[in-house]
């Protein structure tokens, strides 16, 4: 079972395991607690994945089997970016958060996506060493897109590295580090409007860092889009994919933010 690196096939365990990503797409895996029967299906499998970097808070607060489990990100440990978390706020059912202490969508750097899936294609290995050769295959499938992404991007970036940009949630720290983005967060959701006093804080801001567009998670209101506009402002969509998007694979969607992404340097 996988927490945090959200895929709709097991691309690296082929058809040699069953991948349950447990989390409801109306609901942010990172802040969600799973009920006594999701947990229970926790520790009755063979394997746990999760992303580590202090994502999923709810881990913290139960007990599940060490020996099942694998902290994909616990390799680049040191590469952990503190963050100060701002203001609380909410994602809907999740109820009030702040993003305090690490930043942890790791794999928006595509080299730590990567890594962390090299950290699954050894679980795989030590789970079911007679299908050695297939995880491998898989995995240097895998490897050889992310990297494609990760040169597509880096491409993109350098071309005008000093090009400001706003990005609505504080969720972008290792995409701005390893591609360069010369990024600041508020922290608005999509589908509701910031009150007044946020507005003027980021007019102010744009005073010193006159931004042009700001990175969304998904599609902004009619109504952000409206007031954005008033400032000069667009918007893109820059979907960190930590939930399933319907009918779309974590590759097909950071090839999409990619696309919308190039916009901006073009």
């Amino acid at each position: 079972m996988e927490s945090g690196f959200a895929v709709r096939r097991p691309l690296i365990s082929g058809n040699h395991a069953k991948v349950v990503f447990p989390a409801t797409p109306d609901t942010d895996p990172a802040f969600r607690q799973p009920d006594t029967e999701s947990i229970s299906d926790f520790e009755q499998a063979e394997l746990i994945l999760w992303n580590g970097a202090g994502y999923a808070k709810w881990i913290s607060r139960v007990s599940l089997p060490r020996r099942k489990v694998v902290d994909t990100s616990a390799g680049f440990r040191e590469r952990y970016i503190s963050t100060e978390g701002g203001m609380a706020h909410s994602h809907g059912r999740e109820g009030t958060h702040s993003h305090e202490g690490t930043a942890f969508t790791t794999w928006l750097d595509f080299t730590q996506a990567v890594e962390q899936a090299r950290s699954i294609r050894d679980a795989l290995v030590h789970l079911l060493p007679s299908r050695r050769e297939t995880f491998k295959a898989n995995f240097s499938a895998l490897q050889r897109d992310l990297m494609d992404l990760d040169s597509r991007l880096t491409a993109i970036a350098s071309s005008e590295p000093e090009k400001p940009l706003f990005a609505s949630h504080p969720v972008y720290q290792y995409l701005a580090r390893r591609y360069g983005l010369n990024l600041k967060s508020v922290m608005w959701e999509p589908d509701s409007v910031a009150p007044v006093d946020e507005w003027q804080a980021l007019a102010r801001l744009g005073n010193d860092h006159p931004a042009e567009w700001m990175l969304w998670e998904d599609h902004p209101s009619s109504g952000n889009l409206k007031r954005l506009q008033e400032l000069d402002i667009k918007s893109l969509v820059f979907n960190p994919c930590g939930n399933r998007v319907a009918g779309e694979n974590f590759l097909d969607v950071m090839n999409k933010n990619i696309a919308n992404l190039e916009q901006v340097f073009r």
